[in-house]
């Protein structure tokens, strides 16, 4: 794993502006910057990426059904009572899932380590299914890249695949985000596009837009029933809107389904090291209010926790269990805060500690390695990288490839 040096194409921006990308720059500052790439061996990709975030989603879908099957855990994830049924029956239906992401923390050399999970509402999808891949044809045409150089990028392919796996051809599908937002309508409009290309109907609403019938039915923007939404909007949130209260009586099936709502959240990473403690890919992880807890009967955590201590002593992080874009949350080393996040937008919500797995830094900059779940399998990654220790909202984009 390098980062190289690289000639920007002369012409990207104007490229950006025709095809709709229209956040390539945000807030005066760089948000997709290809002055750089990273580079890296097929094998790094295969052995330490591809092939662990496919393993490693098979255990998240062990994990759902551990939880589902506990009050407590449900507790612990700060599912609403009034909901639970909702999530525990969309996973015994068996709702289809779509795509999700992992983030790592990877140098190349040793195992990569999950920091987390976006399995609801990831974002960066277009530029790494999309931009990404073009930016590589082009630096191929220009002879900046050699010949036969590839990336690991089947994302868009992928998604065209499992809409087509999951609808019957010509079913209408219904996109929604929050109105206004450049970089979630990207997002959905990459969505849509797959689905479109999958034979099926795609049709866009936004969130504020949606009403619903008096026989209790979402409808669009123009009185037309929504039997399956893709909502670019968390769980986490709609648990907690008056839209939650229909979404059993409507008959709509919604993408990401309601169980996702298990895996985006960051409860999620103690569960995992609860069952699979000491697996190469996850870091020791439990919930804060469990080891504040001095009550008989703690034993098993209590166990794990001691015999990770001394790693979390060296360096651990503080995350609330419902957080985005790294608001809300502290690193430790040696027991002192070393970078904290300015943003406190989620500070209210129960917390997890979080063994540090420190990011490499390349030219000043640390970056994360998203993984792209498609299905149930890895199709593609994207980077983005930071000069902070946490990675945030503006944090840039910086595209791949594979070394012939």
């Amino acid at each position: 794993m390098k980062k190289i040096t690289l000639p920007e194409r002369a012409h990207w921006r104007d490229h950006a502006k025709d095809v709709g990308f229209t956040f390539a720059d945000m807030h005066g500052e760089p948000y997709w910057d290809e002055t750089s790439a990273y580079a890296f061996t097929l094998e790094q990709i295969e052995t330490d990426l591809e092939d662990p975030s496919t393993a490693l989603h098979d255990m998240c879908r062990e994990a759902v059904a551990e939880i589902i099957a506990s009050e407590s855990l449900m507790e612990k994830l700060a599912i609403p009572q009034a909901h639970r049924d909702l999530v525990a029956e969309s996973w015994k239906r068996g709702d289809p899932e779509i795509y999700g992401r992992f983030d790592f923390a990877y140098d190349g050399q040793t195992p990569a380590k999950l920091l987390e999970y976006n399995a609801d509402t990831p974002t960066s999808l277009y530029e790494s299914a999309a931009f990404q891949w073009q930016w590589l044809e082009d630096q191929l045409h220009a002879g900046v890249l050699p010949a036969g150089t590839d990336q690991f990028n089947g994302i868009h392919e992928a998604l065209v695949a499992r809409f087509a796996e999951v609808f019957e051809t010509n079913s209408d599908l219904h996109f929604t985000a929050v109105a206004g937002n450049p970089e979630d309508y990207g997002t959905v409009e990459a969505m849509g596009w797959a689905a479109r290309e999958a034979g099926l109907g795609a049709h866009y609403c936004d969130l504020d837009k949606i009403a619903l019938s008096e026989d209790g039915q979402f409808l669009d923007d123009e009185d037309r029933r929504i039997a399956v939404l893709f909502k670019l909007y968390p769980w986490e949130d709609l648990l907690r809107d008056d839209y939650a209260n229909h979404i059993d009586g409507s008959c709509c099936l919604f993408l990401e389904p309601a169980w996702k709502a298990l895996l985006s959240n960051k409860g999620l990473l103690p569960v995992l090291w609860e069952m699979f403690e000491g697996h190469p890919n996850l870091l020791p992880a439990f919930f804060e209010a469990d080891l504040n807890d001095t009550r008989p009967g703690r034993g098993a955590s209590a166990a794990a926790f001691a015999r990770a201590e001394a790693q979390l002593d060296a360096g651990h992080v503080r995350k609330p269990i419902l957080s985005r874009e790294g608001a809300s949350v502290s690193i430790f080393k040696s027991g002192q805060v070393v970078e904290e996040s300015k943003n406190t937008d989620y500070s209210e919500h129960p917390r997890i500690i979080q063994a540090y797995a420190p990011l490499p830094q390349f030219d000043g900059f640390r970056p994360v390695v998203g993984a792209w779940i498609i299905g149930q399998a890895c199709a593609g990654i994207g980077l983005r990288e930071d000069r902070s220790r946490i990675t945030q909202d503006l944090s840039r984009f910086k595209p791949h490839f594979i070394v012939a």
